[in-house]
């Protein structure tokens, strides 16, 4: 009895400890996850996040695993150009989302620009538009209708790409091209230069800087009898092998047909993947 005693002990223990842990590694994976960042500038400009150096525009960690933990970071743009101002500003990288910075550099209030991402909401079925401004009380036009005055917030928007322009009397115009998704709140933050609209000139204005925020579809690659998926040059079984994937990885999703899946290779090449053997995410 006392043998059996010592034995339970320390395996009570073990299972506790590892029921610890498991319940620690499901905390852990629920909250993981990656976000892309792409930053543009006019000129160009270095790129620091919270503070490290992490390249310059034009910059874009859009690829696993080179993407951007989840959270609220700072982002910092130092122009090549002496004698203009750098930018900074608080962004937030959600999961599998694509978050914009766009910056046009310019003496004191010349400057403008946007940062654009996309938040989950709980409401699969709505999609929703955020626009905030810089400064505020601007005039908002979605697709040549006004709809109100910054900051504004919109809900039931169509799940389509849409086209914003800012105005106010004594600041250029923003235009920033957008597309709102399903279950997530587009959030839109613009910074206006001082300047003419066009509104107040007969003058043609410069081209709007396209931007959108856009959500990542990724792949993951599931069990095969082979151990390995074959990717193959068209979305075909007579299509020729380029290449294999294996069990376990991701891929960003660029298009798909029936039976079918159009994956980003890391090597940056596409190619097709049979869709029995894969899940989107």
């Amino acid at each position: 009895m006392r043998v059996a005693k010592k034995i339970l002990f320390p395996l009570l223990f073990l299972i506790f400890a590892f029921s610890i842990f498991l319940i620690f590694s499901y905390f852990l994976n629920r909250n993981s996850g990656k976000g892309a960042l792409q930053v543009t500038s006019v000129p160009k400009s270095q790129v620091y996040l919270d503070g490290k150096l992490i390249g310059e525009t034009p910059l874009c960690k859009c690829e696993y695993p080179n993407m951007l933990n989840v959270g609220e970071h700072t982002v910092r743009l130092i122009p090549d150009q002496a004698g203009l101002d750098p930018f900074e500003e608080k962004i937030t990288i959600s999961p599998s989302v694509l978050t914009v910075v766009d910056r046009t550099f310019g003496r004191g209030a010349l400057s403008e620009g946007s940062v654009i991402t996309l938040n989950k909401i709980s409401d699969k079925n709505d999609a929703e538009l955020l626009v905030i401004s810089f400064p505020d009380k601007l005039q908002v036009f979605v697709d040549n209708n006004l709809v109100g005055i910054t900051p504004i917030a919109l809900k039931n928007q169509t799940e389509s790409d849409h086209e914003i322009k800012l105005t106010k009397e004594g600041y250029k115009d923003r235009i920033i091209r957008i597309r709102t998704i399903k279950g997530y709140r587009l959030e839109a933050t613009a910074f206006l230069a001082i300047g003419q609209s066009s509104s107040q000139s007969a003058l043609p204005t410069s081209a709007p800087t396209p931007t959108a925020a856009v959500k990542i579809t990724q792949v993951l690659i599931g069990d095969t009898p082979t151990g390995f998926l074959r990717v193959r040059d068209n979305g075909s079984l007579s299509g020729a092998e380029i290449g294999q994937v294996t069990p376990g990885e991701k891929y960003d999703l660029l298009s798909e047909t029936e039976g079918w899946y159009q994956i980003k290779l890391k090597d940056g090449k596409a190619g097709w993947i049979s869709s029995q053997y894969a899940t989107k995410e």
